[in-house]
């Protein structure tokens, strides 16, 4: 076994931007169960189950399972003790998203520079290393339960390495033989990153997170909707999108907003002990049409799209292309239809894009699965289509 050394970390902070962002690291889920989610995962959307840490590695706190497919890594994480943090924290919210992890050149330095700027420290800066390199965390808290953590990486734990196969840190081993790692490779399901991560929040505590992101990393406002863009007969919502400097990531912030019934965010709230968290992950894809027809094909179930929407979907969406001058949609209409993705458009090119429903039995965290063809927005024209399939989906929950 491989021994691994534990310490605290001091380290002189290199010229560059301590808050520059190299890539997501990983996604952190805290699961009740990291064996069977990690089958689930692999069994439903495709990827590989690659290493763990656990009891067989002399982890005595938890098992960590690490999932990868393209450059997207997840880290499901299940407490082997009652003092472990994700106890309670599974007990309160079920699974889902703890963390969302950034690579930075140096981790000890974002930290400071994000605790300087008003950011609340969730793990003071830590090294695991062996003879193959190491690896430095540190996090701060964001919105709710959710945290940020930093990572750098130095010898065979450098992320080049790591996309490579070699191993995540310190401590893990490859998984073994599995059967559906195998299957998965023949049958790709083509998701390649993540494209971005919307937050749940209170009413009225929106902006006070959208102002964390710009003072406490250094992220900028990139869109804005408000009710009169995210609303039907019943709900509404508003969001604010953050992103980073160079547009490596994008955290849309929700928070609900005044409607006749109850709205997608309140409910998630309900179900997730009134506390914000990660609502869903956007995973991208090069080929929309490929990858959701081999996720239904692996019994993946997301929203019925109601058959009125594609009655006025291309006079709208080839419009806008023609207005800004961009080509039609290449993808065929009757296969978009039949898998029932939604379409949209702005004046840089047109988007893709599908939802599952909620990927446990509390209504809380699901995946979107999103292809770009030019276009850097959210889907502003899908938005009131969304939305109904959802507030159907609420009503058959007694939600609404």
């Amino acid at each position: 076994m491989t021994s691994v050394a534990t310490s605290p970390v001091t380290r002189p902070a290199t010229g560059t931007d301590p808050l520059a962002l190299i890539d997501v690291d990983h996604v952190r889920f805290y699961v009740a169960n990291a064996k069977q989610s990690a089958f689930f995962y692999a069994s439903a959307f495709g990827f590989q189950v690659d290493q763990i840490n656990d009891l067989t590695t002399g982890n005595r706190q938890s098992a960590q399972y690490l999932l990868t497919q393209g450059n997207i890594r997840f880290l499901l994480e299940t407490p082997l003790t009652k003092d472990h943090p994700a106890a309670d924290e599974i007990r309160r919210f079920g699974d889902g998203i703890k963390d969302i992890a950034f690579t930075v050149f140096d981790a000890e330095a974002a930290w400071k520079q994000a605790v300087r700027n008003g950011g609340t420290s969730a793990q003071e800066p830590t090294t695991r290393s062996d003879a193959n390199g190491s690896v430095t965390t540190a996090a701060v808290h964001t919105y709710g339960r959710a945290t940020h953590t930093f990572v750098s990486r130095t010898g065979k734990y450098a992320l080049p390495e790591v996309k490579q196969g070699a191993q995540f840190m310190p401590g893990f081993r490859p998984f073994g033989a599995f059967a559906l790692n195998e299957w998965n490779r023949q049958h790709p399901c083509g998701l390649k990153f993540v494209d971005h991560a919307v937050g749940n929040v209170e009413e009225g505590k929106m902006n006070r997170w959208v102002e964390w992101y710009e003072h406490v990393l250094g992220f900028s406002m990139f869109k804005h909707f408000d009710d009169k863009d995210i609303s039907t007969e019943y709900s509404a919502l508003m969001s604010k999108v953050m992103a980073s400097g160079n547009q490596l990531i994008k955290f849309p912030i929700n928070e609900p907003a005044a409607g006749k019934k109850k709205s997608q965010i309140l409910e998630y709230l309900e179900w997730h002990d009134m506390t914000p968290g990660v609502q869903h992950l956007a995973l991208r894809t090069d080929d929309e049409l490929a990858s959701v027809a081999e996720l239904r094909r692996r019994g993946v179930d997301f929203l019925t799209i109601p058959e009125a929407y594609y009655q006025g979907v291309w006079n709208r969406v080839d419009a806008m292309l023609r207005q800004h001058g961009h080509a039609a949609v290449k993808e065929d209409h009757q296969r978009i239809k039949d898998l029932g993705i939604l379409v949209d458009a702005d004046d840089e090119g047109y988007l893709l894009q599908l939802f599952s429903k909620p990927l446990q039995d509390r209504p809380t965290l699901f995946f979107e699965i999103i292809c770009r063809r030019g276009s850097q927005s959210f889907g502003k024209g899908n938005f009131k289509a969304l939305f109904e399939s959802l507030e159907l989906e609420q009503e058959r929950r007694g939600n609404l």
